[in-house]
């Protein structure tokens, strides 16, 4: 597909966008704010010379925190500007970064709408977080002399497949890269197939993401609240259809069950299918005083608080998992330590996944039967679950890194 087609197709497009961010606003209000800059149109006053990273949401912007903290340190005269895709990418920036970054949203790819925000912050250097590939975007950088470097790349055997469709198109936006840092050899050899140059590995950052400093203090207040003497389960970043076979894998079951939903405009759905299901719930933003023993399940219903969950429970289970979502990413919760279950599908972090597997820091389940099995086993086999977090910690641990050999690559093009 040549570019001008790609161009073509989004200028038709374009008309029903604000259909779409609508329709979203009615499940979260934040998709109705900042139009303008969605299509290239900013007030944000520039002071300092900028240097941008693209993280679309909170996953990519809680994986950028090292380096975005690296940067501030070592270029404290440059401004960083972070762009999102999404309200909660950029709720997440708010919350981990405060106004010590400038942050708005990344246009769409429209020609005009790119050159406007190349325009308006004259980016010194572009970093482009995962598998961000906007053509019209890369292209603008390339004529604009603005090096853009694609910084802890994956690139799945889906998308691979995807972007392969899109022959020339792939290839040329990828060769318009300054550069390539991918997270494995098997994301570099992809990206290489599909047309990158100048590929190097440098290892995932999510595992260079340190927790809080406060967090063993607030995961006991957690653990206060829900249940000391309880078997803490959390089912995490769940996606739909997810939350009904883990209620299915619990029930009956002695644990107190907290569940995670990826998406917060979900947790009024879960809720309802809570209730349907005949469990004793509470909601977490309801959660004041110490739970009733009765209590089933708790729904996690708050934001930012997922290092909290992950302190306060005994084990975990990794959403997007269970069904062909691809997973999700399972290395905050080794770096606290917890004994990780994991289900078949897992081709978004498959190299991640793979690696706790062998290293005995995580056990992956195929269905339901087994997921419950292995709740139940971990619920009365507490010395393994001592293992099982040892193992953890220490897979976390050898994978670090990544920031430091970013930092490198990006040094030798940032003058």
């Amino acid at each position: 597909m040549p570019r001008f087609i790609y161009s073509f197709i989004l200028t038709i497009v374009m008309p029903f966008v604000p259909l779409k961010l609508l329709w979203r606003g009615f499940k979260q209000h934040e998709y109705r704010q900042h139009w303008a800059e969605r299509v290239g149109f900013y007030n944000t006053i520039v002071q300092k010379p900028i240097i941008w990273l693209h993280c679309v949401s909170v996953g990519e912007t809680r994986a950028a925190e090292p380096l975005i903290k690296a940067l501030q340190v070592r270029y404290p005269q440059h401004q960083i500007l972070l762009t999102h895709g999404t309200p909660t990418g950029r709720d997440a920036s708010e919350a981990l970064f405060g106004d010590s970054i400038q942050r708005v949203y990344l246009p769409y790819d429209l020609p005009c709408a790119v050159n406007n925000f190349l325009t308006h912050f004259q980016p010194k250097i572009g970093l482009i977080m995962e598998t961000e590939l906007w053509f019209n975007l890369i292209a603008a950088c390339k004529q604009n002399q603005i090096p853009l470097l694609l910084l802890n790349a994956r690139m799945s055997e889906k998308s691979f497949v995807g972007y392969q469709k899109l022959g020339k198109l792939t290839r040329e936006g990828l060769q318009n890269l300054t550069a390539v840092a991918a997270q494995t050899i098997t994301d570099a050899t992809r990206l290489q197939h599909l047309g990158a140059q100048n590929i190097s590995v440098a290892g995932n950052l999510k595992f260079d993401v340190k927790p809080p400093a406060d967090i063993a203090n607030k995961g006991a207040q957690l653990r206060t609240l829900l249940g000391e003497n309880r078997t803490l389960f959390l089912a995490a970043s769940t996606r739909a259809g997810e939350e009904a076979l883990i209620l299915k894998a619990v029930e009956g079951l002695d644990v107190l069950t907290i569940i995670v939903p990826r998406h917060p405009q979900r947790f009024d759905e879960v809720e309802a299918l809570i209730k349907k299901a005949g469990f004793t719930y509470l909601r977490r933003s309801n959660l004041r005083d110490p739970a009733h023993k009765n209590v089933q399940v708790i729904l996690g219903d708050s934001m930012g608080e997922l290092f909290s969950y992950y302190a306060a429970c005994d084990f975990t289970f990794i959403g997007g998992s269970l069904m062909p979502f691809g997973g999700q990413n399972l290395i905050e919760a080794a770096t606290m330590g917890k004994p990780i279950l994991i289900g078949e599908h897992t081709f978004n972090f498959a190299d991640a996944t793979e690696k706790a597997i062998n290293a005995g820091a995580a056990i992956r389940v195929k269905d339901v039967k087994e997921l419950r099995q292995q709740i139940q086993f971990l619920t009365e086999n507490k010395d393994q679950c001592k293992v099982l977090q040892q193992a953890a910690l220490s897979f976390s641990a050898s994978a670090t890194g990544a920031t430091k050999r970013l930092m490198l690559l990006i040094e030798s093009y940032l003058f």
